[in-house]
């Protein structure tokens, strides 16, 4: 990962090569890569489909994206203005990825993809199979890998400060936080609970401290005793749709690497704790640190020693996202967050869920 992003200049006259940029999905998360993206000199916002009119009216009336540019119908865009889209990123609930990525390949797009990547590792590897048969460049949308924390833990490890990696724990747990809008409820359009939507993001960050080693094997378990219930506690979210929530409030599981590292996750929407925790935990030979915080953890001529860094570079992970995507696409950028980390990451997370259905440990 580069020492720092390159710094974007808003309103200077910036010579860039043009990058046309057309979405799939045009609701909250793609007015987030849209505000970052419009910073981008020669990028431009040329089409977008969804299916909620509400949504093409902003793309048009607050973004300027032509009327006969606006569709209900992502393979309805692509065929009619396709040849005015370089990018497409897909930012719809996860059960329409697949169907969105695949189609945006086949057009020949260069694709940024939020997370997760699919619903299950089928739809994940049939994602990664039509990059490579059409040659487009595919960038999965993990931000947290990008944070300035991430790169200074994962350039200790990579120097081998921490000896062997042994044991990491991630975790992302909220003490009652199940969203109230949206699908998240609804484990035949999302694949799953809090595992799958913010247990995805503490893991891939995780797995890519770690230098993204090859899964071989899940165990873990998932419990629901809240969700699908009435709002009864005060809470940051209440009145969720209880009568259609069918997935887990909480999941814990343990992989297993090839390395012989071991990595355990915990997620959940709703649970007993304290409070609120997003973070990672790395346990070498030679030392260990805490993401969060950037303390690292080691022992010195004779002494244990805990030390935090007195400065490392900061900036915004998501300027970083946005910015290393059309940068891979447009500018031959090496990519940090290929199709192929999303693939594991998907495999990692059904793993645990089959293991969770099946009651044993099951082969990645």
């Amino acid at each position: 990962m580069d020492t720092e992003i390159t710094t974007i200049s808003e309103g200077t006259a910036v010579e860039a090569k043009p990058l046309r940029v057309g979405f799939i999905g045009c609701g909250g998360i793609a007015q987030t890569h849209i505000g970052y993206m419009t910073k981008i000199p020669g990028v431009s916002i040329v089409a977008g489909a969804d299916i909620r009119q509400v949504a093409l009216d902003v793309m048009h009336n607050k973004h300027g994206v032509a009327t006969d540019h606006c569709f209900t119908d992502f393979n309805e865009m692509l065929k009619t203005v396709g040849g005015d889209i370089d990018a497409i990123s897909v930012c719809t609930p996860n059960g329409v990825h697949a169907k969105a990525a695949i189609a945006a390949a086949n057009a020949g797009k260069d694709i940024l993809c939020e997370k997760p990547i699919a619903m299950n590792p089928t739809e994940a590897q049939a994602i990664a199979d039509a990059v490579h048969a059409n040659g487009v460049k595919f960038v999965m949308g993990f931000q947290h890998r990008y944070e300035p924390r991430s790169k200074y833990v994962r350039d200790l490890i990579e120097s081998g400060a921490f000896g062997k990696i042994m044991y990491v724990r991630a975790q992302a747990l909220r003490r009652r936080g199940i969203p109230n809008w949206g699908v998240f409820g609804r484990k035949e359009l999302q694949g799953g609970g809090p595992m799958i939507d913010i247990g995805v993001h503490i893991l891939d960050t995780a797995h890519s401290l770690i230098g993204n080693p090859t899964p071989v094997t899940a165990t873990g378990n998932t419990w629901t005793w809240m969700g699908n219930k009435p709002s009864e506690v005060k809470s940051q979210w209440p009145n969720w749709d209880h009568e259609t929530y069918t997935v887990e409030d909480l999941a814990a599981g343990m992989i297993r690497f090839d390395n012989g590292t071991i990595l355990t996750l915990e997620s959940s929407f709703c649970n007993h704790i304290k409070e609120d925790v997003f973070d990672i935990q790395i346990m070498g030979e030679k030392g260990g640190v805490i993401w969060s915080t950037s303390e690292t953890y080691t022992d010195w001529e004779g002494y244990m020693i805990n030390a935090t860094p007195a400065y490392y570079p900061k900036w915004d992970m998501w300027q970083y996202k946005i910015q290393h995507f059309i940068e891979v696409v447009r500018d031959g950028r090496p990519n940090e967050c290929p199709v192929e980390h999303g693939v594991m990451v998907q495999k990692m997370l059904s793993g645990i869920y089959a293991s969770a259905e099946q009651g044993k440990e099951v082969a990645i």
